[in-house]
C-alpha cells in the first residue's frame, strides 16, 4: 500500500526521465541522506566511524568505479587496486606541490592521473576481452605495485618507501592528518561519495550509459549501430579508473593516514571485485550493498562472540570469519547470481502489487 505509482503522472520528458521518478523513493533518498549527514556524525562514536561508516563509503566508491567497467561495459579488470593506488600517490604528490591548495581540490584532481593510467591499460580492450582482459589489466596491478615500490619520486624519497599524510586545514578545520577529528573526515569523505555517485547515475542513464551496455550485451552489433569502441572502451577505462583513484586518495588521506605498497595489492583488487559481484554487476546501489557485505559483515562477525559471553580466540574468530563470509557469499551467488541489488529490486516489484498476489 505505501509504495504505489498510481496518481503519479508524468507530463513531460524530463520529469519520466528523472532518478528518482517514483515519490516514495525520493522520500527514502532524502531520509537516508538526513540520516547519514546529521543522525550519523550525532550518534555515532569514533571507532564507528573510523572503522565502519569511512571505509564503507571509500570502497563502495571504489565498487562503483569497478561496476562501471565491468557492469555496465563488461570490460573485465583485476588491476584496481593499482589504480587506486595511483590515485593516492598523486594526491600525495599533489599536496607537496601544491601545499596551500584546498585538499578536497587536490582529492577530485588526483583522479585524473587515475583515469590517464586506465586509459593507457585500457587500449588492448579493443583486441582482447574476458579472460585476456583480465590477465592484462592483472599485468597492470603487477607493474603499478612495482612502480611505488622502486620509483622512490613517488613517495618523496622516505626511508620508509611510505607516505605520510599532511595536515590540512579547510576553514580552520583539520580534514587531514592525526589532528583531523573523525567527525569531519566522515563528513568530507560521504559528500564527495554522494556526488560522484550522482555523476555515475547520471552518466549510466544517459547516452554515454547506453553506449557502455551496448557494447556489453554485443560489442559487434553495437559497432554496427554506429557504436565507437575504441572510445567507448576507453571511456569505461577512464572514468572507471578515476573514480577509483578517487577512492584510493580518500582512503590514504581521510582514513589511514599513511600507506605503503601492500595497501594497494592484488588482494585490493579481488576486494573490490567480491563487492561488485555480490552487490550486483550493473548496479550502483549493488556497490554499496556489496560494501557492506564484505566490509561490514565481517566486523559484525568478529564481535559476535562478545556479545554472547562466548571466549573464543582471535585467531579463531579469524578463521570462522573467513568461513562464515565464505559459505554466505557462494549461498547468495547460488540463490540470485545477479547479486544482492536484485533481491532488492525484486522486492521493489512485490510491494508494487502488495497485498495482491505476484
Amino acid at each position: 500500500m505505501f509504495y504505489r505509482e498510481v496518481g503519479q503522472f508524468k507530463t513531460n520528458y524530463r520529469a519520466d526521465q528523472s532518478i528518482f521518478p517514483i515519490r516514495q523513493d525520493r522520500i527514502a533518498i532524502g531520509a537516508l541522506l538526513i540520516a547519514a549527514f546529521i543522525v550519523a556524525p550525532l550518534i555515532m562514536n569514533d571507532f564507528w566511524l573510523n572503522s565502519i561508516m569511512i571505509p564503507f563509503l571509500i570502497f563502495a566508491l571504489a565498487a562503483i568505479g569497478l561496476n562501471i567497467l565491468t557492469g555496465y561495459c563488461g570490460q573485465i579488470s583485476l588491476g584496481t587496486g593499482g589504480f587506486m593506488g595511483v590515485g593516492a600517490y598523486a594526491c600525495y604528490k599533489l599536496t607537496t606541490i601544491f601545499p596551500d591548495t584546498n585538499i578536497i581540490l587536490l582529492i577530485l584532481i588526483s583522479g585524473i592521473f587515475s583515469a590517464g593510467i586506465g586509459v593507457i591499460f585500457g587500449i588492448p580492450s579493443l583486441r582482447i576481452k574476458g579472460f585476456y582482459l583480465a590477465v592484462a589489466t592483472l599485468a597492470s596491478q603487477f607493474f603499478l605495485e612495482w612502480a611505488f615500490g622502486r620509483i622512490a619520486w613517488l613517495y618523496n624519497y622516505n626511508d620508509s618507501g611510505a607516505i605520510e599524510v599532511p595536515t590540512r586545514k579547510i576553514l580552520e578545520f583539520a580534514v587531514t592528518g592525526p589532528t583531523a577529528s573523525p567527525v569531519v573526515r566522515y563528513l568530507v569523505v560521504l559528500s564527495i561519495v554522494v556526488f560522484l555517485t550522482w555523476i555515475a547515475s547520471n552518466l549510466v542513464r544517459g547516452r554515454i550509459g547506453r553506449m557502455w551496455m551496448a557494447v556489453r550485451d554485443h560489442d559487434i552489433a553495437a559497432e554496427l549501430m554506429g557504436v565507437h569502441l575504441l572510445r567507448t572502451k576507453l571511456m569505461a577505462f577512464a572514468v572507471s579508473s578515476y573514480y577509483c583513484g578517487v577512492a584510493g586518495a580518500l582512503m590514504v588521506f581521510l582514513w589511514l593516514g599513511a600507506a605503503e605498497v601492500e595497501s594497494f595489492d592484488i588482494n585490493q583488487s579481488f576486494l573490490i571485485l567480491f563487492m561488485v559481484v555480490i552487490g550486483g554487476l550493473g548496479s550502483l546501489v549493488g556497490a554499496f550493498i556489496g560494501a557492506a557485505f564484505i566490509w561490514i559483515l565481517p566486523i559484525f562477525l568478529r564481535a559476535a562472540p562478545g556479545v554472547f559471553g562466548f571466549e573464543i580466540g582471535a585467531a579463531t574468530v579469524e578463521h570462522l570469519n573467513f568461513i562464515v563470509v565464505g559459505a554466505l557469499i557462494i549461498i547468495f551467488l547460488i540463490a540470485e547470481p545477479n547479486g544482492l541489488a536484485r533481491l532488492w529490486q525484486t522486492a521493489k516489484q512485490k510491494l508494487r502489487v502488495w497485498p495482491f498476489p505476484y
